[in-house]
């Protein structure tokens, strides 16, 4: 029997709503490299379409814009659309921090902001608001992860083939596949993957998690050119594409 299609991946969907040109490149970029969907909107109106016609999951919103302001806009949204809000405007005063958290936004970051921090804040915020597939399943609750012939023992931090016949790994091999088996079916980016093992995010340089995922395909994939299980994801990071079985 062949084994079922990969099932489709979820990929978040951020707008991000703002009148300055540059902001919005530099998120659209940023956002695109770790893993989401962007679609992008300069005034009030254009973000009204978008939410219209797009199933958006979560809108980044200047307070700032030409037509509208922008508290006034958090407080229309929120009588018809249900999905994630997070302030991001050059006002930043407690008031206006006060008042649009008060009218129904999930977080407010003043300009200027930090990258990671802005990400690590859309990540925090899509996990209490959306369904967990779309961000971070939770973990298969077993002792045992069953895959493609293998089975991975959490509690001895074994590997074996379904034989009986063990499968020597590291402690950074072990922790690496126990994460894609928790999650499968979902692109994971080298950052996800760098911050939950090492607990900080890659550099525009650092080649350590492809390292890992090449040491990694060497003990169980037939043929590592040419990878099933662990697959690569262009320019974002990796899927595991294998049915996981708990046991």
């Amino acid at each position: 029997m062949s084994p079922d299609p990969p099932k489709s991946v979820p990929i978040p969907h951020v707008l991000v709503v703002d009148d300055e040109a540059e902001v919005v490149e530099l998120l659209r970029r940023y956002f695109e490299k770790h893993g989401f969907r962007v679609s992008t909107a300069p005034d009030a109106y254009a973000m009204r379409a978008c939410v219209a016609r797009e199933s958006i999951d979560l809108i980044l919103l200047d307070l700032g814009l030409p037509d509208a302001d922008g508290l006034d806009l958090t407080r229309d949204l929120r009588k018809s659309w249900n999905g994630a809000l997070i302030i991001v405007s050059g006002r930043g005063e407690s008031v206006d921090r006060v008042v649009g958290l008060e009218l129904g936004a999930d977080d407010y970051v003043a300009k200027p902001f930090d990258l990671r921090e802005l990400l690590a804040r859309v990540r925090s915020v899509l996990r209490r608001v959306t369904p967990a597939d779309l961000v971070s399943p939770e973990p298969i609750p077993s002792e045992i992860l069953e895959f493609a012939g293998f089975r991975l023992h959490l509690r001895s931090r074994t590997l074996a083939q379904v034989d009986g016949l063990e499968i020597s790994l590291t402690s950074g091999e072990f922790d690496l596949l126990k994460i894609f088996l928790e999650e499968p079916q979902r692109v994971l980016s080298r950052d996800d993957l760098m911050n939950r093992l090492h607990s900080r995010e890659a550099g525009p340089y650092d080649r350590a998690i492809d390292m890992q995922v090449t040491r990694l395909r060497r003990k169980i994939e037939t043929d590592t050119n040419r990878p099933i299980l662990l697959k690569s994801v262009r320019g974002v990071g990796y899927i595991f594409s294998a049915e996981v079985r708990p046991l």
